[in-house]
């Protein structure tokens, strides 16, 4: 969600795709937290991750990591985004 905040306030100095890929991520990891939420989203087609039991932490700190993995790549690409136009001000 961070990643998208901070494209989405860099607007229009960020790639759209840079942008679109991170509200991307944002969703999915948004999902993933009302699964594991303590509330029953099944009705709306959300399988809960029942983080309650050790297989279901274990789910989510798999899930946790993927995104973490997913995310380096848009963090990179932003941060470089970001050294360029701090280069154009010298």
């Amino acid at each position: 969600m961070d990643l998208y905040k901070v494209c989405y306030k860099l607007d229009p100095f960020v790639p759209s795709e840079l942008l679109a890929d991170c509200f991307e991520l944002a969703v999915e990891i948004r999902e993933l937290d009302m699964r594991a939420s303590p509330y029953d989203l099944s009705a709306l087609g959300y399988e809960p991750v029942r983080i309650e039991t050790p297989s279901g932490r274990a789910e989510y700190a798999r899930l946790q990591g993927e995104f973490a993995r997913r995310a380096a790549p848009l963090r990179n690409s932003l941060i470089a985004q970001c050294h360029y136009l701090l280069s154009l001000h010298n």
